[in-house]
């Protein structure tokens, strides 16, 4: 049976404001002339709150999944988050991935995520060994040894502010991974009942 292949790759995940977004790649744009090394930096329309990766999934798991997202969401939710600062994972001495930072109702946002986690266990898609920290990618660095500029782009950004908004909904995307990148497509939107 062709619907049974597991043949979409499948993420959930919050995606900012269009203005958000246009001042986190602006900022992007400014990190590349300040750091330099082996970096993947990742494609404007590329940065996402990323709640759970799924791999690839069939179309019968993006049908179970979004019966999981709904039935989690039919409680209530509201949540107003901001994205700001600059950070590192997984330290400075090592650094692997460049992120712009979330605060606001991020305790929340945690309790959401970790209650999610728990429902796509519940339908065949295990847990993360790491804990849910909500950022957004900005690069990928291939080599740490090889990065320079980084400590004095941290300093420098240390107080960048994209801007707050509050969550409308959840969105189950499919990237599509291609040679120029990943593209991504929404599968489903999940309106936050709050």
């Amino acid at each position: 049976m062709a619907s049974a292949e597991k043949n979409i790759r499948a993420f959930l995940a919050i995606e900012p404001p269009e203005e958000i977004l246009q001042t986190v790649i602006r900022l992007q744009e400014k990190l590349k002339r300040d750091v330099g090394g082996r970096i993947s930096w990742t494609r404007a329309g590329g940065q996402h709150l990323t709640l759970k990766f799924f791999g690839d999934i069939s179309m019968e798991e993006v049908d179970s999944i979004s019966r999981a997202v709904q039935n989690r969401l039919r409680s209530g939710w509201t949540l107003e988050l901001k994205i700001e600062k600059l950070g590192v994972f997984p330290d400075a001495r090592k650094p692997r991935v460049l992120w712009c930072g979330t605060s606001g109702d991020i305790d929340k946002l945690a309790v959401l995520q970790k209650q999610l986690e728990e429902d796509f266990a519940g339908i065949g898609f295990p847990g993360e060994d790491r804990p849910f920290r909500a950022h957004l990618t900005l690069a990928r660095i291939k080599d740490p040894r090889d990065v320079s500029g980084l400590g004095n782009a941290l300093t420098k950004y240390a107080t960048f502010f994209a801007g707050a908004f509050s969550v409308r909904e959840l969105i189950l995307f499919q990237s599509r991974l291609t040679p120029q990148g990943a593209v991504y497509t929404r599968l489903a939107a999940f309106p936050l009942a709050g």
